[in-house]
């Protein structure tokens, strides 16, 4: 019974996956000036150069787990990015009590987003993709 859903719960998971960073992505891209401002309130270098390039991985990242299109690089992309992005928005361990909880909760649930897509990584897009069918 397990063996039948695999294809639908990839794709599900994927399509999960993609709705955490396609609204994101296009909400850089509608709010630039705001993301490079909040990219700079961090103390990253080139704010500019980093939102474009975040706001290119979220989108495209996400378009390919959708359409399963490159998706274990798309996968691994959007894990790097969004470890490296953990460390630098929600370190929790640099802010003040008050904000620690929830600057923690965003960081593990980061954490297990990795988590994820490096499944993504390992197992590929399932049946119900353009991978498969381009392999076939």
């Amino acid at each position: 019974m397990l063996a039948s859903l695999q294809n639908p719960l990839t794709l599900a998971g994927r399509l999960l996956l993609a709705a955490l960073f396609l609204p994101a992505g296009i909400g850089k891209l509608t709010g630039f000036a705001g993301t490079v401002g909040y990219i700079s309130s961090v103390g990253l270098p080139l704010p500019t150069v980093a939102a474009a390039v975040a706001l290119v991985v979220e989108i495209v990242g996400s378009l390919a787990l959708i359409a399963g299109f490159g998706t274990r690089l798309a996968a691994l992309v959007l894990a790097l990015f969004t470890l490296v992005a953990s460390f630098f928005f929600h370190n929790y361990w640099g802010v003040p009590a008050d904000q620690a909880f929830v600057q923690q909760l965003l960081f593990f649930k980061n954490i297990a987003v990795v988590g994820g897509l490096f499944v993504l990584v390992a197992h590929g897009a399932g049946a119900w993709s353009l991978d498969a069918k381009r392999s076939a």
